[in-house]
């Protein structure tokens, strides 16, 4: 999850509005947007490798931002609502957005109890501790 958002909030800061499928003519207005969102995306995946790299993982954190990532994927819905269907590309993302964090909310906790069961938690990286 973290290395995908990363690549894709990369691709879309260096390429701006020409990364969407169909709205290469959108303005500079909607290509700062576009740069300026993906900036943060890639900050967003940032947050998932950092996070997968703790040890146990965080179950709050994967809570958190599998939050923002299904909000994401509300966003996409009311967006249809309200303006259509977008591009098909977005369909199959906001499929994913809406179905992953079911999964992700379910797993949540799982290396936190694993942790548990191996009679206590550690703090530090996957790094430190390797």
């Amino acid at each position: 999850m973290g290395y995908a958002c990363v690549a894709i909030g990369l691709f879309h800061v260096l390429l701006g509005i020409a990364s969407v499928p169909g709205e290469e003519s959108a303005g500079a207005t909607v290509d700062s947007r576009e740069r300026f969102y993906n900036a943060i995306f890639l900050g967003f995946g940032l947050a998932w490798i950092w996070a997968a790299r703790q040890s146990p993982i965080p179950a709050g954190l994967v809570r958190g931002l599998t939050a923002v990532f299904l909000l994401g994927g509300v966003g996409r819905l009311l967006s249809m609502a309200v303006h259509g269907m977008p591009h098909w590309w977005q369909v199959p993302l906001t499929a994913l957005e809406l179905g992953l964090p079911p999964v992700y909310f379910w797993l949540a906790s799982a290396d936190e109890r694993a942790a548990t069961a191996r009679g206590g938690t550690t703090r530090g990286t996957a790094a430190e501790a390797g």
